[in-house]
């Protein structure tokens, strides 16, 4: 029995140009093709959140103005400038 616990297994199916690209990604952050797939998805569940939460908001305050809308855009790029993060390297 394993010590620990251990990441679930998952067995998937991807498109071959998907993989070149994922398998590019991962070397490149220096990490293994598992870490940047949970780094991935982990994005991909807080964009899903995001935007349902976005949804559940404008549907009990209405729509976002076009100035609202262009002000969080201003947001988002200013914090991804601030927020640049060394890559991961893996140990060696």
């Amino acid at each position: 029995m394993p010590r620990g616990n251990p990441s679930p297994k998952l067995a998937i199916t991807i498109a071959a140009d998907v993989h070149e690209r994922v398998l590019g990604a991962a070397a490149r952050r220096g990490v293994s093709v598992s870490a940047w797939m949970t780094d991935a998805a982990r994005l991909a569940l807080k964009v899903r959140d995001g935007l349902a939460a976005v949804s559940e908001w404008e549907a009990e305050h209405g729509s976002l103005t076009d100035a609202e809308l262009k002000a969080a855009r201003q947001r988002l790029v200013s914090s991804r400038r601030l927020r640049r993060v060394p890559r991961r390297r893996r140990p060696t």
